[in-house]
């Protein structure tokens, strides 16, 4: 008897660790964070929405970019090992097989893929598709090939709104393409200051995610500042295609600002500590913004 309930939460124990290791590769924060902002452009293209829409698309944008996750930890699975940050994932340490990840990925880009078409509109599946391969299979591999990675990553980055609004009006509209641009422009900053805070360990995998030769400099630093400084027209826009009102505009225009005012600190100093308070601004900022628009909208 004894032996049979040891064997049994031994049992349990193990689908608690596999479960636990699907869930991780899902990278299910970040995952979440982008079916957010899907849920962001599907709002502000219709404000009366019902609830379990917006959570339809949220559904799909976390399932088709837990498979662009996926396919971007199999792929590095053996740079994962080399640096701190990424070899505890269930690739590196043997907890899933690349076999088992790759049916998951692909069960979940079907599941996603055929869920945003049913429900909303091919085109929608088909943004989000692209959004997958391009994050997955270009992405991924140009991070140890050129810098231009970063630009290459920031198309997929800035997709999730654009593909809300889509799944709402059925086409691409130009205020979908100002919320794609917004996050499009978000995404240098935000990636910039991630790779200078990682940038030992990025080395370690051969990534070139800083823009220019040397990496953690002053030319980085103004760079960082220009794509900062290009947020705060942009993010005028909404307001002046009829999107959101006065309210909004301002805490964009003010986050903004706040936003660039730690790109000055960088470049002033070029340290690590700048840098990191840039990614966290970053992080910040985003969902401020967005959150400020659908206020105002609805």
């Amino acid at each position: 008897m004894f032996t049979a309930k040891s064997e049994a939460l031994l049992q349990y124990s193990t689908m608690a660790q596999k479960a636990s290791a699907y869930f991780q590769l899902l990278k299910f924060r970040l995952s979440l964070t982008v079916a957010f902002s899907s849920a962001i452009g599907f709002i502000l293209a219709d404000p009366n929405g019902r609830w379990y829409e917006i959570a339809l698309v949220m559904l799909g944008g976390l399932l088709v970019t837990g498979s662009a996750n996926i396919i971007n930890q199999i792929l590095e699975k053996d740079l994962d090992k080399m640096m701190k940050r990424t070899a505890k994932r269930p690739l590196p340490t043997g907890r899933l097989s690349v076999s088992e990840a790759v049916i998951y990925g692909v069960f979940l880009a079907v599941a996603g893929t055929l869920l945003l078409s049913w429900y909303f509109n091919p085109l929608t599946a088909a943004l989000s598709l692209l959004s997958m391969v391009l994050y997955g299979f270009i992405y991924t591999p140009l991070k140890r090939i050129s810098p231009i990675c970063v630009f290459v990553g920031a198309i997929p980055g800035a997709m999730p709104p654009l593909i809300g609004w889509v799944a709402a009006s059925g086409a691409i509209e130009v205020e979908a393409i100002i919320l794609f641009g917004i996050q499009f422009f978000w995404q240098f900053p935000h990636f910039w200051a991630i790779a200078w805070v990682l940038d030992d360990d990025y080395k370690k995998a051969g990534f070139k995610m800083l823009p220019m030769e040397g990496g953690k400099n002053l030319k980085t630093a103004i760079q960082i500042m220009s794509y900062t400084l290009v947020l705060i027209p942009l993010s005028l826009l909404p307001l002046q295609f009829g999107m959101t009102g006065t309210t909004s505009a301002m805490i964009a225009v003010v986050c903004g600002v706040l936003f660039l005012a730690q790109t000055f600190y960088l470049m002033r100093t070029c340290s690590k500590k700048a840098a990191m308070s840039i990614m966290f601004g970053s992080f910040l900022y985003l969902p401020i913004v967005q959150i400020a628009f659908v206020l105002d909208k609805v």
